[in-house]
């Protein structure tokens, strides 16, 4: 049998240096490629076509959620597997929404990730055990939509707005333009009904897209 073939995605090069340990250590699975921002997670799911893509949210440049869209709009049937810190269901919904298959956290054990890989890889569905009971509890009590009316990029500005970057810094951030982020930011105020970045921070904070403690 053929291993699931794994482009992983990552900024941080110890992170990946460590996860690729992990699975080049597992018979079925075989790390053949890794990117550090989305642009290039794009271009190298194109050049090598793998079975799986391991992508991280927080990127450089178009960020993971933009990258995924943009991979699943070139291959509709790319098997995509969220690893991320953010472990509210905002996120989780964001990146479905853009079609990944699975998702799960970095604070998930090590055999996780590899039941995640051999699960998208074969066309299954694979979300956190504990992600998936707080997803499912937010849809039936019908909580929790305030972000759907956010684009993916809407709602990677946003993120970054309230975890304390400036326009600048998020400009810089995301190879964007200060007027463009400027535009973005007016818009996301406006659908969010909040006025002030004060009021988009404690919005975040009442949503667990932040932690009030770290903030």
């Amino acid at each position: 049998m053929n291993p699931i073939r794994v482009l992983l995605v990552d900024d941080h090069a110890v992170v990946r240096a460590g996860y690729r340990t992990l699975l080049d250590g597992i018979p079925d699975i075989k790390v053949v490629a890794e990117a550090e921002r989305g642009e290039e997670a794009c271009q190298r799911f194109a050049e090598l076509l793998p079975n799986v893509v391991v992508m991280d949210l927080s990127l450089p440049g178009i960020g993971g959620l933009e990258a995924t869209r943009r991979i699943i709009a070139r291959d509709s049937e790319a098997a995509i597997l969220v690893f991320s810190m953010h472990d509210d269901t905002a996120f989780v919904e964001k990146a479905l929404a853009a079609g990944a298959r699975g998702y799960i956290t970095k604070n998930s054990a090590a055999e996780i990730m590899v039941d995640a890989i051999r699960a998208v890889a074969s066309g299954q569905a694979f979300i956190d055990h504990e992600l998936a009971q707080n997803l499912a509890l937010r849809r039936a009590g019908g909580g929790g939509e305030i972000f759907d009316c956010l684009t993916t990029r809407e709602f990677q500005i946003f993120n970054l707005l309230a975890h304390g970057k400036t326009p600048s810094e998020t400009a810089s951030e995301l190879a964007l333009s200060y007027k463009t982020v400027a535009n973005y930011t007016t818009q996301i105020k406006l659908k969010l009904n909040v006025k002030t970045s004060t009021e988009l921070v404690h919005l975040a904070i009442r949503h667990g897209i932040i932690d009030p403690v770290s903030e």
